[in-house]
């Protein structure tokens, strides 16, 4: 039976491939305060510029191109059982070939109805129109998890940590919660790999390993190493 590597990857990852991350040092992302377009206080303030915000986010992950730190996690799955718990709302990892992705945050590529969660609609395009409405008659809004929303896919991503015989974390700060706390589900016996060009702080585990590299270098070595196991 193969054994089951779990991996939370963040920003990082993708920031590589040339999107920008969700917080930047100024505490804003791409020149727009958070709170103004990834809340519902945002959306019900100017669903407009949300719609344009998103809309610009589409076209730049449309452009965007998978990395080596992508590939290298489809790479495992030859021998191990590979799930991805990811916080980004891009299709890279899709991209790449990984065949189990979790997207706490949402997903880019998806729009929803403002009214009927359930009723999710697979995007061809890259734009929501002010107007656009589901078949229910209500508007079309991205379908991203905001601050201060539910995240519906979190229990599920806990029962996949609570089962992991290996947790990696990639390109993460592990400060955005509930997503920073899928390690505490993680078995006690389990080893964790690190991999960031920063440290985040890990209180209270043993048995961890920090690779201090970006993911398009860092994740490819970890790999080569755990392929070279079997």
């Amino acid at each position: 039976m193969s054994k089951k590597i779990v991996v939370l990857t963040g920003a990082g990852i993708s920031a590589e491939s040339g999107l920008a991350t969700f917080r930047g040092a100024d505490g804003l992302w791409e020149g727009h305060r958070i709170e103004d377009v990834a809340s519902p206080e945002g959306w019900a303030r100017n669903p407009e510029l949300v719609l344009d915000f998103y809309n610009q986010r589409r076209s730049a992950a449309r452009n965007a191109q998978p990395n080596p730190g992508h590939f290298a996690l489809v790479a495992l799955e030859k021998v191990y059982e590979v799930v991805i718990v990811t916080q980004n709302v891009d299709d890279l990892h899709e991209r790449a070939g990984s065949s189990r992705v979790i997207h706490l945050h949402g997903q880019l590529f998806e729009s929803r109805s403002t009214r009927h969660e359930q009723l999710v609609y697979p995007m061809t395009s890259d734009r929501i129109e002010l107007g656009e409405l589901c078949e229910k008659g209500y508007q079309l809004r991205p379908n991203i998890v905001w601050f201060g929303e539910a995240v519906p896919l979190m229990e599920r991503a806990i029962e996949e940590a609570a089962t992991a015989d290996i947790f990696m974390v990639v390109g993460t700060s592990l400060q955005v919660y509930p997503a920073a706390g899928l390690l505490e589900f993680a078995p006690q016996h389990c080893p964790i790999i690190v991999i960031d060009p920063h440290q985040p702080p890990l209180m209270g585990r043993r048995n961890v390993r920090f690779v201090t590299e970006p993911a398009s270098t860092g994740v490819p070595r970890v790999a080569t190493e755990l392929l070279s196991e079997y």
